[in-house]
């Protein structure tokens, strides 16, 4: 079993170990003894390098957030940006779906969607992408929905598209419709 000498490339297994183990079993679910198991590394490395379960389930959430704030800004379109979503999300399935549990068992992970999220879509509506007639509120958990359709309903995926919602192909069609399902809510 691995050990402390490459803290790095131990912390590195862990953290994709813990994101398969969460993914599939849920944060309650996730046993560490597993983690440790599929990363090759000693059980108490987790306690050392994170301070146990809950430290490396925060260290996920905290890897998910850095990469989200690359996504956008005042200069991406908000087509754009929920096209983002749904790319990120085809990329790390993983990652995705342990966020989804953690929502669907109404427990916080990480920023989430908040104030400021919503600042920003008022913007977007005073600024035109957003028509009047809609609620930036709905707005955005009507996008949160769609973005995670893959995950919530793969046999509906495959059902009404024929496509694999684990598919490169599908993640492109998704990404293009919301893009232009996006475009439309704007003001005329």
């Amino acid at each position: 079993m691995g050990d402390t000498r490459d803290p790095a490339r131990t912390k590195a297994a862990l953290l994709d170990a813990a994101l398969v183990e969460f993914s599939a079993h849920g944060r309650a679910g996730a046993r560490t003894s597993a983690i440790a198991r599929r990363a090759g590394v000693n059980k108490q490395l987790i306690s050392h390098h994170f301070g146990g379960k809950d430290g490396l389930y925060r260290a996920l959430v905290e890897r998910w957030e850095a990469e989200e704030e690359r996504y956008g800004g005042p200069d991406v379109s908000l087509a754009d940006l929920a096209a983002r979503y749904v790319e990120d999300g085809a990329r790390h399935r993983d990652l995705h779906r342990l966020l989804l549990r953690a929502s669907l068992d109404d427990q916080e992970a990480g920023r989430g969607v908040g104030a400021d999220d919503l600042d920003d879509l008022r913007r977007r509506q005073d600024a035109g992408e957003l028509t009047r007639r809609l609620d930036p509120a709905f707005v955005l958990l009507a996008l949160e929905a769609i973005a995670s359709a893959p995950l919530v309903f793969p046999a509906d995926v495959r059902r009404l598209t024929g496509r694999d919602p684990a598919s490169d192909d599908f993640a492109a069609w998704h990404a293009a419709q919301l893009r232009t399902l996006v475009e439309l809510l704007a003001e005329r």
